[in-house]
């Protein structure tokens, strides 16, 4: 392979694992496969300065001005790290200072696991916060860095002052967020870094205040010799500096740092992806000079995902509501990151060629993202001889159907209707909040009930209200649940078509697609009378979805179902929408997202579409604007990142009055 294919290469993996993280927020690589696989492009573009080009990954390294906060221009750049991965290149980096500086001393510091701020200060009071943004152009936080309280708002200092560091949050703080998210029905954070960007973004400062966020300052543009004189500066003006800083001479020293370092990472509050080691000397610094961007003085090694090796013990196939199959891998508890995992997803059977896993395997776990348990590879040295691979189930474990994989799909299918564990995922999928809403009629009800005979099908939920006395009698119900829940059911039947259409689980129609179709086929008449060629002439409908929602309803069990439905009295029609074209909204997509005080969430939605907007679950590059209510999160933190519109709730409530 010539250096220009392997570069061209490079440029399409990492194009094609930006667009799964930005767009389908689906990343299918670790933030570490990905920083190698850069640093490799780097590297050969700066050998090979004629195949620099502009469209190129690397062009995108260093953010973008945000445009919700105001704008705040850094008195000095705020520079980013290179990053090392090895202890060789540790070795590699101190020979080159000796090169070009006598008797250099080293300081390294944790890598703090958040965010960058720098911090002003104006005759000993606080002035102003701002974010990284590009390194020349940060946004304002001011109000909301004001509410951490390791941040001194006055220090003793009588000139004007910068300094800088990292705001994070503890993990403690991370598990009462997420408990209260959940509680909520909100969105969880992924991790701490996440919920320290999405929190000191928040536009309401009461918010900030309540999430508990934390702060190390580590630099001082102040007049000192040292980076060690600059850390005790900083303590003595009252600044949280972190304690784990130490000196060291020479490339050994700093490999011992690493490793103790790497043995008390997960004891330590906070999370850390790396050690920052930075020429402790400030005269040298000029001397050894940066980049555009980089400090060649200073560089962050960086952690490997953490990894566990546990011993496979099964691989069981769960059956969705689709009827699709997925291999799960069950494995020895094995402790990653925080919690004990015993079990991860192995997609469909092109992932187990890919993966080569045999019975009793021993195999490498991590966690994607730092939260989806993922198998990394097998540790083939270890296999059996007398092992077979691991194949794909041509019958469904659950009824010994035949299984079914259409052309050009990766997953087999049940398509036996009337198989029971795709007979209770729908109905688990019909109840839930995004589906039919059914309040109270969970999964483990949901089973009960199955198999006490009494739900067979959706249309049996609505039927309920004849075993009122069964159910009462049934173990942890009561009278009192019962009664709540047949009331949630009644309620549910004045749900809109939309709802019920979604609910029914047809195969590729989410429910943004199922208020298209009703929107323009409004009552259920018209959608059973509508054809292949109606469906996919509807704007944003494509011809899979059309041709799997043509299908369904030409299935004669389906249209039973239908029909029993109706006479049930669950409402079968949508309301006429007349969609403006001439709206400030009107042809943009719109994400929502916190916790909104004068609209419910689908209230918000409909008013949005009536105005001509699309409305979509994910932020990406293509979204126009972002409405955010309180308790905001990743939503508004990736919108920020990416440069998108920012909307408060009460300039949406201005802009629809207008």
């Amino acid at each position: 392979m010539t250096v220009l294919e392997r570069i061209e290469e490079l440029r399409e993996k990492l194009n094609k694992a930006g667009y799964e993280y930005y767009v389908l927020d689906k990343p299918s690589i670790s933030d570490y496969e990905y920083d190698m696989l850069m640093q490799e492009l780097i590297k050969l573009e700066e050998e090979h300065q004629e195949y620099k080009d502009d469209t190129s990954p690397t062009a995108k390294i260093g953010g973008e001005v945000l445009t919700k906060f105001s704008k705040v221009t850094h008195q000095n750049q705020m520079m980013s790290l290179g990053d090392i991965f090895s202890l060789d290149e540790v070795d590699d980096f101190v020979n080159r200072i000796n090169k070009l500086v006598v008797s250099p001393t080293f300081v390294c510091e944790l890598k703090i696991d958040g965010l960058s701020v720098a911090i002003r200060y104006e005759n000993g009071k606080f002035l102003l916060a701002a974010t990284r943004g590009n390194g020349r152009v940060g946004e304002n936080v001011t109000s909301n860095v004001k509410t951490i309280k390791s941040v001194p708002l006055t220090i003793p200092y009588k000139a004007n002052l910068e300094v800088r560091g990292e705001i994070f949050m503890p993990k403690a703080s991370l598990v009462k967020l997420n408990l209260e998210r959940e509680i909520n029905g909100e969105e969880l954070f992924q991790n701490c870094r996440n919920a320290a960007a999405g929190s000191i973004r928040q536009l309401d400062s009461k918010v900030v205040a309540k999430r508990n966020l934390d702060t190390f300052i580590y630099y001082y543009l102040g007049e000192v010799d040292t980076q060690i004189e600059a850390l005790d500066k900083l303590r003595e003006l009252g600044f949280k500096v972190n304690p784990y800083a130490r000196l060291c001479k020479t490339a050994n020293e700093i490999k011992d740092y690493i490793n103790y370092v790497a043995s008390i990472r997960e004891e330590l509050p906070y999370d850390i992806d790396g050690v920052v080691i930075k020429v402790n000397e400030m005269k040298y610094h000029e001397i050894i000079g940066q980049t555009v961007k980089v400090p060649k003085w200073a560089i962050a090694y960086k952690f490997k995902p953490e990894e566990a090796e546990t011993k496979l013990q099964s691989v069981t196939f769960q059956v969705g509501r689709s009827g699709v199959i997925t291999p799960v891998a069950n494995f020895e508890p094995v402790f990653v990151q925080g919690s004990t995992i015993s079990k991860a997803t192995l997609h469909n059977e092109d992932y187990l060629k890919e993966k080569d896993i045999y019975e009793g395997d021993t195999i490498i776990i991590h966690k994607a993202g730092d939260v989806i348990p993922e198998v990394v590879r097998v540790v083939k040295e270890k296999r059996d001889v007398n092992a077979k691979p691991i194949q794909m189930v041509s019958y469904c474990p659950c009824c010994n159907s035949k299984l079914v994989r259409y052309e050009g799909e990766a997953d087999y299918y049940c398509i036996n209707p009337q198989c029971k564990e795709r007979i209770i995922a729908s109905l688990i999928h019909f109840a839930s909040k995004p589906a039919y809403n059914i309040e109270n009629l969970g999964e483990q009800i949901i089973r009960l009930f199955y198999e006490k005979g009494y739900l067979k099908s959706v249309v049996d939920i609505f039927k309920l209200g004849n075993y009122k006395d069964e159910l009462i009698n049934l173990p942890k119900l009561g009278k009192k649940s019962v009664e709540n829940l047949l009331t949630n059911i009644e309620n549910s039947k004045n749900n809109t078509l939309d709802h019920l259409i979604f609910a029914l689980g047809i195969p590729n129609v989410g429910a943004k697609v199922a208020r298209i179709i009703c929107e323009r086929f409004n009552t259920i008449e018209l959608i059973l009378a509508a054809k292949y060629e109606d469906i996919v002439a509807i704007k944003d409908i494509g011809e899979i979805i059309a041709r799997d929602f043509v299908n369904y309803f030409a299935n004669s069990y389906n249209l039973e179902i239908i029909n029993e439905l109706k006479d049930l009295g669950l409402r079968l029609d949508m309301p006429k929408v007349e969609i403006r074209t001439d709206s400030y909204f009107s042809g943009k997509r719109v994400v929502l997202t916190g916790t909104l005080t004068n609209f419910s969430r689908d209230e918000a939605k409909a008013k949005l579409e009536s105005l001509g907007a699309s409305v979509i679950s994910s932020v990406s590059k293509k979204t126009d604007i972002v409405i955010c209510g309180s308790e905001a999160g990743s939503k508004l933190a990736k919108a920020l990142e990416l440069g998108i519109q920012v909307m408060e709730e009460e300039e949406f409530l201005n802009l629809i009055k207008d």
